[in-house]
């Protein structure tokens, strides 16, 4: 079963990869599911992700806390609108947009109900 975790992972810190140039795919949620396949596989891959200047404080909050900072959030939305923007404009076939306005909505809505700061008065038992 770790080959399948760690195969998942890899896969996953790929997209993440592609994520970063390409405002199709997303990158935030591909490096969690990355974090959360190595920790289960590979905890050397895991920490070095932990360790990650550009990725590391962003999983280390998810991970204790389910958090999404602000501005991931703003950017991932934003990312999200520019390319159903673009589809229009490349005018995508019409199950195409209708396809993405679904995905979008729900990315979005996700993306945006999650916690943007760790919620210490429900986490804490002394309060």
């Amino acid at each position: 079963m770790r080959m399948v975790w760690f195969a998942l992972g890899a896969m996953a810190l790929v997209l993440a990869a592609l994520g970063v140039v390409l405002p199709v795919l997303p990158t935030t949620p591909f490096v969690i599911l990355a974090a959360f396949a190595f920790g289960k596989s590979s905890p050397r891959l895991h920490a070095w992700l932990l360790r990650s200047k550009l990725f590391g404080g962003m999983i280390a909050q998810w991970e204790a806390h389910g958090v999404i900072p602000r501005r991931v959030k703003w950017l991932a939305c934003s990312m999200m609108f520019a390319v159903l923007a673009f589809s229009i404009y490349a005018q995508a076939p019409r199950t195409v947009l209708i396809a993405q306005v679904i995905g979008i909505t729900l990315g979005a809505a996700y993306v945006l109900s999650r916690p943007s700061v760790p919620d210490f008065a429900t986490q804490n038992n002394d309060i």
